[in-house]
């Protein structure tokens, strides 16, 4: 119990017992849960904003780790995206090279993953760039890994036909030639013999007396036996497969029909000057992917590396053709 207080009186001159009223008791109560509510905001602030809670301490502690990890993570992003880009470009520029296709296209190598709406989910955080940029990234590395896939699985059967793509490939000249004198007019622009304007010539003219025979360059079939005496006149035309077609033109004779299977070094036909020609003659063309190809970049079964550099000589020079 407390004890009770005393108050000196000046008129009585005598001490009195303190009596306090119910006013004076409330006002000291109200300042003291002021000041000691004043005193718990100023411990409380400096708590939270140079101390900090265990909980806070634990959280913090799990965003730095968070935030470690998400830098590997995007270190092994970027070194997977590294991987796959040199991946395409071995793929592109020599594997695909070797087995003679086509590289694949960067629109299609680089096609997006989902739709506009895919990352919506991720949307409204403080830290949804960084989660948007990472799902992002990582579904166009496993879209174009899908893609390389792909085409790994085409190389692999290019690699399974790579015996049967070789035994195709026109690889030989058309008729026996290996003076290289028979080459009387080369591919490229050159004057017409009939009209003298330049044309494209679109083969390689061997001239030759009729009845000298024909031989196919490479495996295949025949697609096409027409006589003519227009023109290129009697042609043959074989399909090799892989996008290579030969034809074979001013022919006197057909030693093969249409749809027969052939094999390289098969005779065909007999030279003959059917057609639009000036003179007994072979015309041969190379078509890859229904475009005409220089015929002399696919004699390299027959010819030397000397006179392969004659032959490219002296198709620079300017020449007339014989039909």
């Amino acid at each position: 119990m407390a004890e009770p207080k005393y108050i000196f009186n000046r008129k009585t001159l005598s001490y009195e017992k303190y009596q306090s009223n119910w006013r004076q008791q409330m006002m000291r109560v109200l300042s003291y849960l002021f000041s000691t509510a004043a005193f718990a905001v100023v411990i409380v602030v400096i708590a939270f904003n140079f101390l900090g809670s265990p909980k806070e301490r634990m959280l913090q502690r799990e965003l730095s780790f968070v935030k470690l990890q998400y830098q590997i993570l995007n270190d092994r992003l970027a070194g997977m995206e590294n991987l796959l880009a040199e991946m395409q470009d071995r793929d592109d520029n020599i594997y695909r090279v070797i087995f003679e296709a086509e590289p694949i296209s960067k629109s299609i190598r680089r096609a997006g993953y989902g739709g506009v709406d895919r990352y919506d989910k991720l949307t409204g955080f403080k830290s949804s760039d960084l989660v948007v940029d990472a799902s992002r990234r990582l579904d166009q590395i496993a879209s174009q890994l899908y893609v390389q896939s792909k085409s790994y699985d085409e190389v692999f059967e290019l690699a399974r036909n790579k015996s049967e793509m070789l035994s195709a490939i026109p690889a030989i000249q058309p008729v026996k030639n290996s003076d290289l004198k028979r080459i009387s007019s080369y591919f490229g622009v050159r004057t017409d013999p009939f009209y003298k304007v330049n044309k494209f010539h679109q083969g390689v003219d061997f001239s030759a007396p009729i009845g000298t025979e024909v031989f196919a360059t490479g495996d295949g079939r025949v697609i096409s036996v027409k006589k003519s005496q227009w023109g290129y006149g009697n042609t043959i035309e074989i399909d090799h497969g892989f996008g290579y077609e030969t034809k074979y033109s001013h022919l006197q004779e057909f030693k093969v029909r249409k749809g027969e299977k052939i094999s390289r070094g098969q005779l065909i036909g007999i030279v003959g000057n059917t057609g639009k020609s000036t003179a007994p003659h072979l015309h041969y063309e190379v078509h890859k992917n229904n475009r005409p190809v220089n015929p002399i970049h696919f004699f390299f079964n027959d010819l030397t590396p000397e006179q392969y550099e004659l032959i490219l000589e002296l198709s620079a020079l300017p020449t007339q053709s014989m039909d």
